[in-house]
């Protein structure tokens, strides 16, 4: 008896792999009709960022493929919301060719962080290298309280 019925892509082994890139996909070519789907929003969702603190700073990394340093804008607002902006424009099309599938997102997007108060806002770095933007902002020193140990007599 097979673990996998005839109806999944008609494959039928005693060997289950559940991460095994062959099997049948009901999706494979499911399209949603683009006027459901917003650019906007699409190329928002691509738009990965990570936030870690270290000792020293915070520190996001936005995964920006295909997009320029000058098609993006990092911005301080309101004192402590760090705001990541750009654009990825759309590829133009030739009446000769034939798409068979668009998925890289286009359009605009924008992510927003509001910062602990031990940021440093005004001395915010920011660098990009291979589509991968680095935004380092700098932490307030946490002064350590001055201790001065008292001698017991007795």
């Amino acid at each position: 008896m097979s673990i996998i019925p005839s109806f999944f892509g008609g494959r039928r082994s005693n060997n289950f792999d559940p991460f095994s890139l062959d099997v049948w996909d009901p999706f494979k070519d499911f399209q949603v009709p683009s006027d459901l789907v917003s650019k906007e929003t699409s190329a928002l969702v691509n738009t990965r960022v990570d936030w870690k603190e270290t000792p020293e700073a915070h520190v996001f990394k936005a995964d920006l493929p295909g997009i320029n340093k000058e098609e993006v804008k990092v911005e301080v607002e309101d004192g402590n919301v760090l705001q990541i902006r750009g654009e990825r424009n759309v590829e133009k099309e030739d009446k000769n060719e034939k798409w068979h599938r668009v998925e890289r997102s286009s359009g605009s997007f924008t992510r927003r962080f509001r910062l602990p108060e031990n940021a440093k806002m005004d001395q915010v770095k920011a660098a990009m290298e291979n589509g991968v933007l680095t935004i380092t902002v700098p932490k307030v020193e946490v002064k350590k309280p001055d201790v001065k140990s008292i001698e017991i007599s007795g």
